[in-house]
């Protein structure tokens, strides 16, 4: 059961709207959604998913999270695969044409998802739905129907769009295709709520104007905030491998929460955390008074391994943490650093010579061969290892130089 239920699903209209405005970015239109909660009815809460990749990770967690959050005051929940849409490539904060893939890696994608989201959200309030249920039975006609709904001006006002227009780069007709089909699926589950990253804003506008043509009332607008990856820029990744996946084993998903800057922390914690906000403010002047931000992010690593194990895993991570560390022998401050990997990745040896740690790659090499050399606490000898972008480690020379490094 997760910590963050409530007592009862009848709650008033004012302490609805409270939950449901918690860490969101941007809610349209608030008077709308207040006249739909004072109806009296369970709300139909859409969220789509493009299976581009098969797992997900605590990035989308962001939008789960407050799925299950209005499950728990009593409305249900449509986790809608875009498999159709998946087949056109959502061009969304892309200045270049996301290429599309195939119905049988959408298909292969989409098999991990049900049993991944019900660790979050309740099954009894879920239904997983496909838009090629409904987009499948489109006949050609239907599609130019769909598509004299919209103009090629207000398509151009969409960020993206207008940049590469104005660029010279170019914009593929079947890309005007994804807006649209995403629009008619909240036609085809009756929505009064979508949820969606600040990046699908616009995709979630349309849903408004696409049920306003086809004589639906307009559903609201909920966007919540984008979630860093562990390299603290680029929004949570698999393909970046900055990201932190919710099947991960407990001592992975620990480490890489504890790998985190002291600043990238607080991110997470408002983000991700159930904890009541008092508690999170709390904290804060803790740290504001001096209290190790360590400390914090170990209560805030346990709270996440065990939504997504149990208690016990999250006490086997702590203890597998320290006595990989020696039980906290980790100075109280690290120098950072941000160092290029690159699409090719960047060698251990030039990670220590970069960060300071030795004085060159040769006398890396050295300290390699003699065992002096940790990554995350674990010894390393091996002269090729080479790291990825995306990753945050912890490098140890010696006993006493340490380096927190952010690949990018």
């Amino acid at each position: 059961m997760l910590s963050h239920e409530i007592d009862a699903p009848m709650s008033s209209t004012a302490q609805a709207l409270q939950i449901i405005q918690r860490g969101c970015d941007e809610l349209l239109v608030e008077d709308e959604l207040i006249a739909k909660l004072q109806a009296g009815r369970p709300l139909r809460v859409k969220a789509g998913f493009d299976p581009t990749a098969p797992d997900l990770h605590l990035g989308h967690t962001v939008l789960l999270n407050k799925m299950r959050q209005l499950q728990d005051l009593g409305h249900q929940a449509f986790f809608l695969i875009g498999d159709f849409t998946g087949m056109i490539g959502d061009p969304s904060g892309k200045n270049a044409t996301r290429p599309p893939l195939s119905r049988e890696e959408i298909a292969e994608n989409a098999k991990t998802y049900t049993a991944q989201v019900f660790k979050i959200l309740r099954k009894e309030q879920t239904e997983v739905v496909f838009n090629s249920r409904w987009m499948d039975k489109f006949t050609a006609a239907d599609m130019i129907r769909l598509a004299g709904t919209y103009t090629v001006a207000r398509m151009l006002e969409r960020d993206d769009f207008g940049k590469r227009y104005k660029s010279n780069q170019p914009i593929a007709i079947h890309e005007f295709l994804y807006p649209l089909v995403q629009g008619y699926d909240s036609v085809a589950l009756k929505a009064d709520l979508e949820l969606g990253g600040t990046d699908q804003k616009f995709n979630l506008l349309m849903g408004r104007e696409t049920q306003k043509q086809f004589g639906q009332a307009p559903q609201c607008i909920l966007t919540m905030p984008l979630l860093e990856g562990l390299d603290g820029v680029n929004k949570m990744s698999k393909s970046l491998g900055n990201y932190i996946g919710i099947t991960e084993s407990p001592q992975e998903i620990f480490g890489k929460l504890m790998s985190i800057s002291d600043k990238l922390m607080w991110r997470y914690i408002d983000l991700l955390s159930f904890e009541p906000l008092e508690v999170i403010a709390r904290w804060r002047k803790q740290a504001e008074e001096g209290r190790n931000p360590r400390d914090i992010k170990v209560i805030f690593a346990q709270e996440i391994v065990t939504r997504f194990h149990d208690k016990k895993a999250a006490e086997n991570a702590l203890m597998d943490f320290e006595a990989r560390f020696k039980n906290g022998a980790l100075p109280d401050v690290i120098p950072q650093y941000t160092l290029q990997a690159g699409d090719s990745g960047i060698g251990i040896a030039q990670m220590m010579k970069q960060s300071g740690l030795t004085a060159s790659t040769s006398a890396a090499f050295r300290m390699l061969e003699l065992g002096g050399v940790k990554l995350d606490g674990e010894k390393v000898s091996d002269k090729s290892l080479n790291l990825t972008k995306g990753r945050t480690v912890i490098l140890q020379v010696g006993k006493r130089k340490f380096a927190k490094i952010h690949l990018v």
